[in-house]
């Protein structure tokens, strides 16, 4: 089984993972899933609480598996090695807890997925660079190409893309409905302008706009629900 959930933002919103708002992990093993898309917040300053929350969360029945997003400590997130994973480069926060880094495809229980994290913080001018913000909570040229080579072994096919930002199209299609979301500039909304455009894919999963629902039938916001991979993504 492999799940899927939009932006936990640490300690904040946590029990969304307990077993009363997530009965499924009790049919779960470590073998099974759930994904974070960005904004995991629980590895943000290694506070006795904060590691309190990620031994509770690694021993869950599950295997949390997560991609960036803006709100992260990308210097903590930095230090940790790069080890492989399932056919892409990770951080291992712990044996249960596993960032998958931007630009990565990995082949998990037989599905190919895509991810990117990263993002941009509106409210940075009210953050302490180095305390509250970060620079790498946008990608690099690097990383943006790096993705292109990875995709481009897989023949630009995947089966899921998970990022927490969205495509500028997909950007355009919320702003049509969203009120208080503007139009600004993003080079990452652009590059994933340019995966849409290139590759295959069944579904694209993103977080980041705090809402939820099927944008249309390629395009899944995710918030507070917790969806099964392979589920109606309009269902909820």
């Amino acid at each position: 089984m492999i799940f899927i959930t939009g932006d936990l933002h640490g300690a904040l919103d946590i029990q969304r993972l307990d077993a009363t708002n997530f009965p499924e992990q009790s049919e779960m093993s470590k073998d099974d899933f759930l994904i974070i898309a960005g904004d995991f917040g629980l590895v943000w300053n290694n506070s006795e609480n904060e590691l309190s929350w990620r031994d509770w969360l690694a021993k869950r029945n599950f295997t949390t598996l997560f991609i960036d997003g803006n709100h992260e400590n990308h210097d903590l997130l930095d230090a940790y090695p790069v080890k492989t994973w399932k056919g892409g480069k990770v951080h291992f926060v712990n044996d249960s807890i596993i960032h998958l880094m931007r630009g990565q495809v990995y082949e998990i229980q037989g599905l190919k997925f895509f991810t990117f994290g990263g993002g941009e913080s509106i409210d940075q001018l009210g953050r302490t660079p180095g305390e509250s913000w970060w620079a790498r909570e946008m990608p690099s040229w690097t990383e943006y190409e790096e993705g292109l080579v990875n995709l481009e072994k897989h023949n630009w096919v995947v089966d899921f893309i998970v990022t927490h930002e969205c495509s500028e199209k997909m950007f355009d299609e919320l702003t049509k409905y969203s009120i208080g979301m503007y139009k600004y500039q993003n080079h990452l909304r652009d590059f994933l302008e340019e995966i849409e455009e290139k590759v295959s894919f069944k579904q694209w999963f993103f977080g980041h706009y705090h809402d939820q629902g099927g944008v249309d039938d390629l395009h899944t916001l995710l918030y507070r629900k917790i969806l099964r991979i392979g589920d109606d993504p309009h269902a909820f």
